[in-house]
């Protein structure tokens, strides 16, 4: 049955999808808002740029679900809450999640639910708590024919502050067949390091749609070759937030990043499709 809700999150054609995140705000961070200060406006402009989905918070998502229009993006809830990306970090580190999350998705007409798998170095409690919550989401999810997206995030220690995101292969391969063991419908994880590697994440999925994250803001070329190539190495989609949030031209960027998706456009078509200089 979560086949039904899926086929509202990918294209009919390409199967694949653009999720773009702007659910940022629910870990308690003043450096991830930026871009989406004004929730409401931010979520305006994004459903008129017209990704396949939009990925928000349950106090968010209402901001997408009362527009009048039955063509806008579909919703992906994010149903947990950590607090691994302060800056500096607090002295002890929680993760937990809506524990009506499945419910809450049905209310608001969700296409799908959204949890992290973190591997935090030194904090195996921190994995522990999240393997609790997709165990618990898992349940409900199954009973409801909600998916469950899992978040696989392999990360590594920064003196100065917030975790960063580690793109060793080996270790993302690991916990993302963590994941798929786990129930995972769908996964969403990192780039590796080397994006040639990217072949062996698809693999560990086991069949499963792979989207990948889009970490920090890059530049429109550097964002489209690694996008063509994650593609090429047989990704199902991508879920960036930042990269068309906190761009210029958001329309512009979602255009370029659809036409890679949905019509195998080459980085300078894209380009060309965004109204960018090469």
């Amino acid at each position: 049955m979560t086949a039904y809700r899926l086929n509202r999150l990918f294209h009919p054609t390409s199967r694949r999808a653009l999720d773009v995140a702007v659910d940022h705000g629910i870990f308690g961070e003043p450096s991830v808002l930026a871009g989406i200060e004004d929730i409401g406006a931010a979520v305006r402009t994004i459903v008129a740029a017209a990704p396949d989905a939009i990925q928000l918070t349950p106090g968010q998502a209402r901001h997408l679900q009362q527009i009048p229009d039955r063509d806008k993006p579909a919703l992906v809830l994010r149903t947990d809450i950590a607090n691994v990306y302060g800056n500096p970090l607090d002295a002890q580190l929680f993760s937990t999640h809506f524990p009506d999350a499945v419910e809450l998705a049905l209310r608001l007409d969700a296409v799908c639910i959204v949890a992290n798998l973190m591997d935090l170095p030194g904090h195996p409690e921190i994995r522990e708590a999240n393997i609790r919550t997709i165990q618990a989401l898992k349940g409900e999810a199954e009973r409801y024919g909600m998916p469950l997206m899992v978040e696989p995030l392999v990360m590594r220690d920064n003196p100065t502050g917030a975790y960063l995101v580690e793109g060793d292969t080996r270790r993302i391969v690991a916990l993302v067949r963590q994941a798929v063991e786990l129930g995972a419908d769908l996964i969403k994880a990192d780039p590796t390091d080397d994006l040639q590697d990217y072949h062996l994440v698809v693999q560990a999925a086991s069949g499963l749609p792979l989207l990948v994250r889009g970490g920090g803001r890059v530049g429109d070329r550097e964002l489209l070759e690694r996008t063509r190539t994650l593609l090429d190495q047989g990704a199902d989609g991508i879920v960036y937030g930042r990269n068309i949030v906190q761009h210029d031209d958001p329309a512009g960027i979602t255009r370029a990043l659809l036409g890679m998706l949905h019509d195998d456009l080459d980085v300078d078509a894209a380009l060309a499709r965004m109204g960018a200089d090469a």
